[in-house]
């Protein structure tokens, strides 16, 4: 077991698609001698990366989902996670930065600060994760450090600062020199793992005094020490470390490293600053809420003597079972010891405690505090937290985005529909970002994700998994509905069919609501004209109507309903008769509170040459895309704009077509918005055909 906890790192590799996380994370078992030898990520050598272990990730040279592993640098314990690059697997990068304590941000040496990049940079603010970023592919045509930071600052507000220079770039990029020893450092061996110091070269010198000058006035700010050190002229490398330190756990300051992955340079001083700069457990603040008195928000002391609180962040379905991920925040877990969901209030038995190492594991006895290991045969949610039993506390939730994209499948062999309820069951269980429902209508089985390449993926583990053949239906997209003014409403369910009858009479309001929330239900009864015990069934019954809305049969949401007077009979009035007049009176005032039609509207940003722009914008006000922004640099433009999702399918092949494949796209989900008239016409009309259909079957 790790005890001292000063000596562990919980770290995070994130980047935009395709900027070498996973080459540096191979690197980086490498020469940490976990792995002893180095695969590439698509697989050339018919092996693939170590962090890709999912054949559909080495086959398209991408990853799908994170992965753990831990390695040993200067004496420290440092448990890393790989994460995915493309938008569409965003929850696997929110999941790994809710436990995680720093981060990398790798940048492309090239392209510099992509959407992407902003993306994961929200992310890790969102959780306040102190990051050092690492500007990779410095062997590349056309890299710019200077450049990258410049983005940095720019487009991320970082206070970003250089921390090395590179010697040469592009085909002669050769090594690095360390702004804070004053030392060249090449990288010799048939895989860089001699790192050699020698003089900076002279015809750098001038240039390397220029940027150790820069560098000591901004990480200077961060220590009063090093502050009066170089204005006595005593700095030393200890202060530097204090000073930048400083800086990067109080978020203020992102110290910059260079590199090429790939070439294997610039990766063993990236290590050296992730145990020197990156916070270990016990310098997070990390909070719960108490359950035992009224969600007060506590603070978990990462200590191993304390009662034990943690959380699971990930499940996976494998090769071994039911693995679950936990990060363990306080106390310590034990082998065959007792844990406590405290979401579900049960118990259950710790049987295999295990350290990952990508696809394979390690048994271990016990882990405290501050560590990220996996249990075997729990079952549980992804963000449930567990405790010994003596403490009532939970982590605070993650953010989970809704689904914005939904595709109905079929089997194309009814006997593999046993097979396809497994997979489903476990994918659910495994992402919340992907859910499962059966169409009442239609009785189809719909699939929702957060874009096309997400369902895709499903789709092929599926097949590949679980040998079910799939046909997909069209992608539909998650439309909503909200109402767009005030509505009264006085309604009577009243029915006499022999024996007791049914009555209920319900009068009040409808109206939107503006603070984001979907559903809210108030009761403003006074002198019991409505009896206390069936108000809860009026609401039921709105509550059954916003399921299906009236105009295209997706789900309403932004309404308010008060309802504030009624009447009720002493033998005919039932929960059932309330429910009843509550759909009644929804059926009645719907179309009077001017009913609108919500579309999801994604952030595209597409990167290109200059020469395309003009197509590229073509593109998109094709789409009814709003372009918020354009820039343009060195040659290369970013094109910003709003698009609703429906009209994005199938736009990675117009792309390619009018850029002769050099642009490539990001999309994100942004907001809802209300759709133009014309369309929400053709959506009606849709829908009513469908009814017509479903009706005569």
């Amino acid at each position: 077991m790790i005890t001292d906890l000063e000596k562990i790192r919980n770290i995070g590799i994130s980047a935009h698609i395709d900027s070498g996380k996973t080459t540096l994370t191979e690197r980086i078992l490498f020469y940490t001698n976990r792995i002893h030898r180095i695969a590439e990520v698509r697989g050339k050598d018919g092996v693939g990366a170590t962090m890709d272990h999912m054949e559909l990730e080495k086959e398209r040279g991408i990853t799908i989902t994170s992965a753990a592993t831990h390695t040993e640098w200067n004496d420290h314990h440092v448990n890393i996670i790989d994460t995915p690059g493309h938008v569409d697997f965003t929850i696997e990068v929110e999941r790994s930065l809710r436990v995680l304590d720093g981060a990398v941000l790798i940048l492309c040496g090239v392209a510099g600060v992509q959407s992407q990049s902003m993306t994961v940079d929200r992310q890790m603010k969102r959780y306040k994760v102190p990051r050092i970023a690492f500007i990779n592919k410095l062997d590349r045509s056309g890299a710019n450090p200077r450049k990258v930071v410049d983005g940095l600052r720019e487009k991320l507000r970082h206070n970003a600062v250089l921390m090395q220079l590179p010697i040469g770039l592009e085909n002669d990029f050769g090594g690095v020199i360390d702004l804070i020893t004053m030392k060249a450092m090449r990288f010799h061996g048939d895989n860089g793992e001699d790192v050699v110091l020698e003089d900076i070269p002279a015809d750098m010198q001038g240039e390397a005094e220029v940027a150790r000058e820069e560098m000591l006035d901004a990480v200077s700010m961060f220590s009063d020490e090093l502050m009066e050190a170089i204005l006595e002229e005593k700095v030393t490398e200890e202060l530097i470390h204090e000073a930048v330190r400083n800086g990067v756990l109080a978020l203020d300051l992102t110290p910059v490293y260079l590199g090429s992955a790939y070439k294997n340079k610039g990766v063993q001083p990236l290590l050296d600053a992730v145990t020197a700069y990156l916070p270990s457990p016990l310098e997070v603040e990390n909070t719960g809420v108490d359950l035992s008195n009224d969600e007060q928000s506590i603070v978990i002391d990462s200590e191993p003597g304390k009662p034990l609180v943690s959380l699971a962040f990930k499940l996976e379905d494998g090769r071994y079972g039911q693995l679950t991920y936990i990060r363990i925040y306080q106390g310590t877990m034990t082998r065959g010891g007792n844990i406590f969901n405290a979401r579900t209030k049960k118990r259950h038995k710790i049987g295999r405690l295990v350290r990952m190492h990508s696809n394979d594991m390690e048994e271990i006895e016990e882990a405290a505090a501050g560590d990220i290991v996996a249990l075997f045969g729990i079952d549980c949610a992804s963000g449930d937290t567990f405790t010994d039993g003596s403490v009532d506390v939970a982590m605070s939730a993650m953010h989970v985005p809704d689904p914005v994209i939904s595709v109905a499948i079929k089997c194309t062999d009814q006997k593999a529909q046993a097979n396809l309820s497994k997979a489903l069951g476990r994918f659910v269980r495994e992402d919340p970002t992907f859910r499962t429902q059966v169409d009442q209508e239609s009785g189809e089985t719909v699939i929702s994700g957060m874009g096309e390449l997400h369902l895709e993926v499903y789709v092929e583990r599926m097949k590949r998994e679980y040998q079910v053949e799939l046909e997909t239906g069209a992608p539909q997209v998650a439309y909503r509905e909200t109402i767009s003014q005030r509505a009264d409403y006085s309604y009577v369910h009243k029915k006499q069919t022999g024996g007791s009858g049914q009555y209920g009479k319900i009068a009040g309001y409808m109206e939107p609501l503006t603070d984001g929330n979907e559903f809210e239900f108030s009761s403003e009864v006074r002198g019991g004209s409505v009896p206390t015990e069936y108000i809860p069934s009026v609401e039921k019954g709105f509550a059954q109507m916003l399921d299906k809305g009236r105009l295209i049969g997706f789900p309403v949401i932004g309404v308010k309903i008060v309802l504030n007077d009624g009447q009720s009979h002493s033998v005919d009035s039932s929960d059932n008769a309330f429910q009843a007049a509550a759909r009644g009176a929804f059926r009645e005032i719907y179309g009077k509170a001017k009913p609108v039609i919500l579309e999801p509207v994604m952030k595209l940003a597409v990167e290109g040459p200059i020469e395309f722009q003009g197509a590229v914008i073509k593109t998109i006000m094709q789409r009814r895309g709003n372009v918020i922004g354009t820039t343009e640099d060195d040659g290369f433009c970013t094109i910003e704009a709003d698009v609703p999702l429906s009209e994005m399918f199938g736009y990675a092949t117009d792309l390619r077509s009018v850029t002769q494949g050099k642009a490539e796209f990001t999309l994100e989900f942004s907001k809802y918005s209300p759709v133009p008239g014309d369309v929400k016409k053709e959506l009606m009309e849709k829908y009513q055909d469908r009814r017509q259909v479903d009706d005569e079957e």
